[in-house]
């Protein structure tokens, strides 16, 4: 079903593959009387000559990117333009487009929410944007429809920013990335690796996007094939998968943690861009005659199956019909995870969802940029029709991802044949994905064709002892599942008759509501701010010296952002961060907050010039100890601030705010022994945060110690990757941190305490 190759591979006309071993010369002198330069070969991939038309710096190993578009939602964008605002925007210098999809439900929060909306909307006739608002489309719905386009690139601040099947580079990072766009600047990294993913075979009838998107994440994000590398996906395969079906695989390449995505493209995609009127913005793009992978994975479509991603992880994968024939022991190891995941907070268990062999559901959601497309409901549709969802516990919510699609549902009889069964039709809305939106009962078991199922992301609060858990599934066996009344089955048990309607775009409803100012600013315009809307405070620069104090120690294998930062209800706070602040690691670690907030007490009173062992006692045992070797050390040179540890911390979403709410609670660095993406890596350095690293093993500090740095802006200064640290106790015990690689503006960001001093400076 998916294989993946050792190492390297060349691949020969798009056909053919020739693993890098010790027989590749010889294979590729025979085949093509020569043997090309591994090197060479590398340049003929799309995604490299899509990276090299977008770098400014003139080193295709070091480069410095600048996107032909920007898009954000609304729970990302007030604080991105805030963050800009602060660093001197005056006009957005390529088109950038707000949608509002997150916090569509104005009635959470009071007039929070529709406050940021009417933010959003007088910045982008203030600076020259684009407004979607509220209910039209999902954020990367309305990209793929209006503006995506063959060989271009889009910076998203939203982890899901995937629009390669499209023939767009497109990556998911937190908001600073925005804001130095916005501020004409680059995005920097390194040239990635490329991985091919090889597809060959066609589909059966009833498997979809999301079991094939199932089956790879569970093969390569464990193992971290993919990480911070780009997936490039070719082969024969590829010509037998619609546009509906390519999208809906590549927007869950982002749970592989790989950067971004890449297809090759043909007449099928073309057709796309002619069905939204865009014909210009085709392109066809494919491999060099003998192009060279970073590794390969190989997917031979015909025998992917019906699939499951149990919780709480999309990597937690198994064929429904193995999880059917072994439903007890696959229960049992998913209470397992719930005892890494829950912390043992909460009593955990699926075996209560058995009556009669077979598993029950209580509910079934199909929504956002996964599961909102337009074929995806047009099957659940077939499969339904005729059919009744039951009147028992089970209910199943459809969310079309535009409101377009919304239109031409009603206008093909989808939308009645689905209301016919009892199913609910609701507006393109993301709460479904993050937990703002059909939030499961106590206990409760929901199966979701979206994108991620994370533990307490769909609303679960641990600490008043409630527990809801997710599952992955493709729209079609979610609909099988319904057709049966909540019990969990594959589309390939049931028999149904797939119509495969044609789609008709109308961009009307675009046309009459959504406000584009056609790059046009209006200075004049004065931006409308709710009184949730908060400007950030002010940070500190980077000390000579650093005392922190480990406030968290998490050693679950991997830390979401969803656990660093809930999703849900808290959105109704993202445009104010001393209020999102408080829901810090609310939903891990519930003492971080009180605990950090300690700590930022003798920061605040070393600012003031303030005896800091007044604000925190054991502050001066500390330093009494550290004075006895560094005996310059004090106030004046010597920043307070707190840490996390986390073992590998920064996978789902690309939401800065998983960063910003520890520095807004005086937090100065994370340490870990690895960081799941380079994005939440970034996010800490923009937010001038260090994010260090520590060798596996066991922790020389624990928490609640302190950890003096001594001369921490020195060692940034003279780009040191080893920095000496010391635990604080009745002696100085010293062990080493690592940095890991750092631009020379990076280090700079941290120097300046964060981006925003930075811009100022």
């Amino acid at each position: 079903m998916i294989q993946l190759m050792d190492g390297g591979a060349y691949l020969l006309h798009g056909q053919e593959i020739v693993a890098d071993n010790a027989d590749a010369q010889a294979v590729l002198k025979n085949k093509l009387g020569q043997v090309p330069a591994k090197e060479k070969a590398a340049e003929n991939t799309i995604a490299y000559n899509i990276l090299k038309e977008h770098n400014v710096s003139g080193n295709m190993e070091k480069l410095q990117i600048k996107f032909d578009k920007l898009t954000s939602h609304d729970i990302t964008f007030v604080g991105i333009i805030q963050t800009a605002r602060a660093s001197g925007l005056e006009k957005f210098p390529v088109p950038y487009v707000l949608t509002n999809c997150h916090n569509s439900l104005c009635a959470v929060g009071g007039t929070i929410n529709e406050d940021d909306h009417m933010f959003g909307l007088t910045c982008a006739k203030k600076y020259g944007g684009v407004y979607v608002p509220p209910h039209q489309a999902v954020i990367h719905q309305f990209a793929r429809e209006m503006l995506a386009g063959g060989g271009k690139m889009i910076l998203g601040s939203d982890s899901h920013t995937r629009y390669g099947a499209l023939g767009t580079m497109a990556v998911g990072e937190g908001g600073p990335e925005l804001v130095k766009q916005l501020l004409s600047k680059t995005y920097d990294i390194n040239m990635p690796g490329v991985v091919g993913v090889y597809l060959t075979g066609s589909p059966i009838a009833g498997v979809g996007p999301q079991d094939v998107a199932l089956a790879i994440i569970g093969a390569v994000f464990a193992n971290g094939y993919v990480n911070n590398k780009v997936m490039e996906f070719v082969g024969p395969g590829v010509a037998n998968l619609s546009a509906d079906f390519r999208i809906g695989i590549d927007v869950m390449t982002t749970e592989t943690t790989c950067l971004s995505s890449i297809w090759e493209t043909d007449d099928v995609i073309r057709e796309f861009y002619e069905i939204h009127g865009r014909t210009e913005d085709y392109k066809e793009l494919k491999p060099g005659d003998v192009t060279y992978y970073d590794g390969m994975i190989q997917v031979d479509l015909s025998q992917i199956r019906p699939m499951i991603a149990m919780p709480f992880h999309p990597s937690n994968t198994y064929t429904i019909e193995e999880l059917n024939e072994n439903l007890d022991d696959i229960l049992a190891d998913v209470e397992k995870r719930a005892l890494v995941s829950l912390d043992g907070a909460v009593d955990f268990t699926l075996r209560d969802k058995v009556r009669d062999g077979r598993l029950y559901v209580d509910q079934g959601i199909i929504a956002g940029c996964a599961g909102g497309g337009f074929e995806n409901i047009c099957a659940a549709a077939d499969i339904l029709k005729g059919k009744s969802i039951g009147s028992d516990a089970f209910t199943l919510s459809i969310y079309p991802a535009s409101t377009p699609i919304y239109m031409e549902l009603a206008r093909n009889g989808r939308l009645a044949d689905l209301m016919a069964t009892g199913a609910i039709v609701k507006t393109a809305f993301c709460g479904p994905c993050f937990g703002a939106g059909d939030t499961p009962a106590n206990n409760a078991f929901s199966i979701r064709h979206s994108t991620r199922n994370f533990p307490n992301r769909e609303g679960s609060k641990l600490q008043s002892g409630q527990i809801s858990s997710v599952a992955l599934m493709d729209a079609r066996s979610i609909a099988a599942t319904a057709a049966n009344k909540g019990y969990l089955t594959a589309t390939t048990e049931v028999d149904a008759n797939f119509t495969n309607p044609k789609y008709f775009f109308d961009s009307t409803i675009y046309a009459n509501r959504v406000f584009d100012s056609k790059g046009v600013a209006d200075p004049s315009v004065e931006i409308k701010f709710g009184p949730n809307i908060k400007d950030w405070p002010a940070m500190p620069e980077l000390t000579q010296n650093l005392m922190l104090r480990v406030v968290s120690e998490i050693h679950d294998p991997v830390t979401t952002t969803d656990e660093l930062i809930p999703s849900g209800e808290t959105s109704s706070y993202r445009s104010n961060p001393l209020g999102l602040a408080e829901f810090t690691l609310s939903r891990k670690d519930p003492a971080y907050v009180g605990r950090a907030k300690e700590v930022q007490k003798a920061e605040k009173a070393r600012e003031a010039g303030e005896c800091m062992g007044k604000a925190l006692p054991e502050l001066r045992t500390a330093m009494h100890k550290v004075k006895e070797t560094y005996p310059d050390v004090c106030g004046k040179n010597t920043g307070v601030g707190s840490t996390i540890f986390a073992v590998k911390p920064g996978d789902g979403s690309a939401r800065e705010q998983a960063a910003s709410c520890q520095k807004v609670l005086g937090g100065w660095a994370n340490i870990a022994n690895n960081y799941a993406t380079k994005r939440y890596r970034s996010n800490l350095i923009n937010w001038g945060m260090l994010p260090f690293l520590i060798e596996e093993g066991e922790l020389p500090f624990k928490n609640g110690d302190f950890i003096f740095i001594p001369d921490i802006r020195g060692a940034i200064e003279k780009k040191a990757s080893e920095i000496k640290a010391f635990v604080v106790k009745e002696e100085l015990k010293e062990f080493t941190l690592k940095l890991g690689e750092l631009t020379d503006d990076e280090r700079t960001i941290i120097l300046d305490g964060c981006l925003i001093n930075y811009y100022r400076r």
